[in-house]
């Protein structure tokens, strides 16, 4: 059965005991400049101009990455992803972090392997050194309208594709999902989950307030709450 099993998880606030950006810019000190440019930028495009800050400030790629090591993790989570993993369940991650953060950390736990697929903002090193940070979807040429998810990632489309390609591999036989996360983009990835799935809601976060206030029959999902990351 645990074959069958797709488990998708968000990473901030889920995987990760804290959210990965805000972990960095506070500890590499331009949080307060972060706060201050934010009401004029969207989320994406602010984490990319705060690398570029943190290089113009002298601070490198290893940096970034020592920092990404110490952030916290809840001491159950890397026994918690490495027996579903050997059980046989495909996990997949879906977040609106990036690749450069999410590696980072799952290599030093020890996790990367756990994976089948990390979907996420791309990054890149430019020549200059500095680490940037790209959209998912790209903002002009995306046409789409979610009032939930951000401007650079829809998670419910995202999950459609991850639900439609599944199915595609298995040859037809149903997959079950489960969906796990803490946000409001979370609530939008798991309302394209059907019967028979489960979402999985850190409570006390915006995911579980959206369902708590949702229309009853907009989710079909078996739903419960987490009163902590995984």
């Amino acid at each position: 059965m645990a074959g069958r099993v797709v488990v998708v998880f968000d990473f901030d606030k889920t995987i990760l005991d804290c959210d990965s950006d805000n972990w960095v810019l506070d500890e590499l000190g331009v949080n307060h400049l972060f706060t201050q440019l934010l009401p004029s930028m969207p989320w994406n495009s602010l984490m990319d101009r705060m690398m570029m800050e943190l290089h113009s400030r002298g601070k490198t790629m290893e940096d970034i990455a020592h920092c990404l090591k110490q952030a916290p993790f809840h001491p159950r989570i890397i026994s918690a992803l490495k027996s579903a993993h050997s059980a046989g369940c495909d996990l997949k991650i879906l977040s609106d972090a990036n690749v450069f953060f999410i590696e980072t950390i799952l290599k030093h736990h020890g996790l990367l392997d756990c994976f089948s697929e990390i979907i996420t903002n791309p990054s890149l090193v430019d020549n200059e050194g500095r680490l940037r940070i790209l959209p998912y979807h790209d903002f002009k040429s995306c046409s789409r309208n979610c009032s939930i998810c951000p401007p650079n990632m829809c998670k419910g489309v995202v999950m459609e594709k991850i639900m439609m390609k599944s199915c595609e591999s298995s040859k037809g036989k149903k997959k079950r999902f489960i969906y796990v996360g803490d946000g409001s983009a979370d609530f939008c990835g798991g309302l394209k989950l059907v019967e028979g799935d489960i979402l999985m809601a850190r409570n006390i976060f915006p995911v579980w307030d959206l369902i708590i206030s949702s229309n009853p029959l907009s989710i079909k999902a078996h739903t419960y709450q987490l009163a902590f990351s995984i």
